[in-house]
């Protein structure tokens, strides 16, 4: 990762992208995603790792790359591949290419640093390089959190509590407390590396207030998005981690008052000493509000 010179934007996010939401769509159902990407979602994602049997494998693949070559949408797509790396291999041999090439690529079950450097070499392979969604979901994968943020290629690291909660042993509870701690750690590490925290899915897709609690919570953790299984949750997600009105008239004067102060560190606003964590939270603010089309109408 690149070391940031200003300290107003030391810590940020780099890729430029915002991902409040996450929806997946199989990688075998080529109307589904073509829907998915007319939708309001940040990212969309074909996945060809669990929303597709084993035996539809090779169907997918064909599916995603001809829907990549059939769209032009505003969105991030991302390709999730298996874990396996030979699988994963088929998986990129099967959907990369000229005319088929997603914004990202998603690495499930990360549980190191060599498993995504392994997934970025082989994604070079195809003469290109594309930033890689790493997600965690494990016990060791959580304990190497900051080694897998570190790594060149990875731009979000993506927190998976129920296959965590499996791993572990751990009874899930509507609280979340047996996950907290490593949803915690999550956030720790991508916040170090200066990349997107993406938060858990909330698995009752009918429960939209529970939704719009759980997000909440997950903003207030510190993290960038949320990932979503169902379209209906994506409109929920984008709200909430959609400042409001009055936190970005806060931002707004926080970064102007920088601007008018760029070789200073630290400067008096309305009474309040604001250095570089207030700049950073005011960047991540305004970065929010731009992906809802909220900074410029507020």
């Amino acid at each position: 990762m690149g070391v940031h010179a200003n300290p107003f934007t030391a810590g940020l996010p780099t890729s430029g992208m915002v991902r409040r939401s996450v929806l997946f769509t199989p990688g075998d159902r080529a109307e589904m995603q073509r829907k998915a990407v007319e939708m309001d979602a940040d990212v969309v994602v074909f996945d060809l790792e669990d929303g597709v049997a084993p035996d539809a494998k090779k169907e997918a693949r064909e599916t995603a790359r001809q829907t990549l070559r059939s769209i032009d949408p505003d969105c991030e797509v991302c390709l999730r591949v298996n874990a396996d790396p030979e699988t994963a291999e088929e998986d990129l041999d099967g959907v990369l290419g000229p005319d088929s090439r997603p914004d990202s690529v998603m690495l499930p079950k990360v549980d190191g640093a060599q498993a995504v450097e392994t997934l970025a070499a082989q994604v070079c392979e195809h003469d290109i390089e594309l930033p890689i969604l790493a997600l965690i979901e494990s016990a060791a994968g959580v304990l190497h959190a900051e080694e897998i943020a570190a790594v060149e290629s990875t731009d979000a690291l993506l927190f998976g509590a129920e296959d965590l909660a499996g791993d572990i042993g751990a009874l899930r509870t509507d609280e979340g407390t047996e996950v907290l701690a490593a949803r915690s750690q999550a956030v720790l590490a991508a916040s170090a590396t200066g990349i997107d925290a993406i938060d858990t899915h909330y698995p009752d897709y009918g429960d939209l207030e529970g939704l719009r609690e759980d997000a909440e919570f997950a903003l207030q953790l510190g993290y960038d998005g949320k990932m979503a299984l169902h379209p209906e949750q994506v409109t929920v997600i984008n709200e909430a981690f959609t400042p409001s009105r009055e936190r970005i008239e806060w931002a707004r004067r926080i970064l102007d008052a920088a601007g008018d102060h760029p070789d200073r560190a630290v400067f008096v606003l309305d009474g309040e000493m604001i250095d570089a964590p207030q700049i950073r939270q005011a960047e991540r603010i305004r970065a929010r509000a731009q992906a809802g089309d909220a900074w410029e109408l507020a």
